[in-house]
């Protein structure tokens, strides 16, 4: 596999906005807005910590990594989170065809998915969902789920839980 390289200071804002084709294994990113509009992107064993990293990406996997932000993946198409640890709130809004496997999300990690169409498999608890849209999400617990008012069709997205929490 091709090697990419390794940041380990802090990095400017946009460091990847509108990128292709590109491979990273072993990134330490800290600076906002990462990999914004950035499409064909694979990311391997990193620490990414970015506030709206994900913005409207198109076709990015992150494997074995951990992602800390708040605003991850708003907008993006095609998102694939494998072996990943979430952090930092409202993650993973407005996301079309999300998958997210065997991914755990931090405590802070609240309000995440509304208006996602997702397939998750998350093996730790999640402080809230809201208004997803449609797809199927796995959790051992949830803390709140919410279908607000402006929820159009609740029923759309498939939610299982080991255990629910009371709150």
């Amino acid at each position: 596999m091709e090697r990419g390289f390794v940041l380990n200071v802090f990095t400017p804002l946009y460091i990847f906005k509108n990128s292709e084709n590109i491979k990273i294994d072993n990134l330490k990113l800290q600076g906002n807005y990462g990999f914004q509009y950035a499409k064909n992107v694979e990311i391997r064993n990193s620490h990414l910590a970015s506030k709206d990293a994900f913005w409207n990406t198109e076709n990015v996997t992150v494997y074995d990594s951990v992602i800390d932000g708040e605003y991850l993946g708003w907008h993006s198409k095609n998102l694939r989170l494998v072996n990943c640890i979430i952090s930092g709130t409202q993650p993973l809004c407005y996301a079309h065809n999300l998958v997210m496997e065997n991914c755990k999300m931090a405590e802070d990690a609240d309000l995440a998915f509304e208006y996602s169409s997702l397939q998750a498999e998350i093996n730790s608890e999640i402080t809230s969902v809201k208004n997803p849209s449609s797809g199927k999400i796995v959790a051992q617990k949830i803390g709140e789920i919410i279908f607000d008012e402006h929820c159009k069709n609740p029923g759309a997205c498939k939610i299982t839980v080991e255990s629910q929490v009371k709150v």
